[in-house]
């Protein structure tokens, strides 16, 4: 049984991010950490493609958390190639859940990770998250409400070219229950049209409105303050 469950996912991730969503954060988050200097944590570093943004952005100690051992190595390498950065990013190998810092941060970002927790793990997430966060702390992630997916065959979602190799990534929605989407995701390696690789994932993610997320924040003690679309800014009271 494979520990790892993202393992398959490593060596097309930053293809397939670095194609999509990332070149906008890349834009949008550096303004909404403008002022931060007293520390950060990235819940879900990945392989660091946003811990790079993070660290030209704000000037003080990072904590990068991931659990997956394959993202944390790649996140390592990245750090291990600028000295500089290498020097004041903590990465920490475990989960949002577990979070857990020397000292409160000014700032808590999660990119593209929020969908991994159900509705039941939510209310804690925000409780442990605002115990790490100094009085008047924010907390920036991407989010946007999305037309419900319907169950379907399996699609194309990229595919990069890599040396004489071409890496392919297609993804199926297999159900849906509420807020909850089970998609199977396939990444195939070619070779001359010949498959030399083929990793399957099954997974469920969770995509709750943003009228929902704002109602649990807003529970939590957070407070809404203006962002880009498709981002969400919280802060807790100063």
């Amino acid at each position: 049984m494979n520990a790892d469950p993202l393992s398959a996912a490593v060596p097309f991730y930053d293809l397939l991010h670095d194609d999509g969503h990332v070149p906008v954060i890349r834009e949008l988050l550096p303004p909404l950490l403008a002022g931060v200097r007293h520390g950060v944590i990235e819940i879900g570093a990945g392989t660091g493609l946003i811990t790079e943004v993070i660290a030209r952005s704000t000037p003080g100690e990072i904590y990068a958390l991931e659990p997956s051992l394959g993202m944390r190595s790649v996140l390592l390498s990245r750090l291990a190639a600028d000295p500089g950065t290498r020097r004041r990013v903590t990465v920490l190998p475990c989960g949002a859940l577990d979070t857990e810092v020397d000292e409160p941060v000014e700032a808590v970002v999660m990119i593209s990770v929020l969908q991994s927790f159900p509705a039941a793990e939510r209310a804690e997430l925000w409780q442990v998250l605002a115990r790490q966060l100094r009085p008047g702390g924010r907390l920036v992630f991407n989010w946007r409400d999305r037309p419900t997916p319907v169950p379907g065959t399996l699609e194309p979602v990229g595919s990069y070219e890599v040396g004489r190799h071409t890496y392919e990534i297609a993804a199926q929605v297999l159900g849906v229950a509420g807020e909850s989407v089970t998609s199977r995701f396939v990444y195939r390696v070619r070779q001359r049209g010949v498959v030399i690789s083929e990793d399957e994932v099954v997974s469920t993610n969770h995509w709750p409105s943003t009228g929902v997320l704002a109602w649990e924040l807003k529970e939590s003690g957070f407070t809404w303050s203006p962002a880009p679309e498709g981002m969400q800014v919280w802060h807790l009271p100063g």
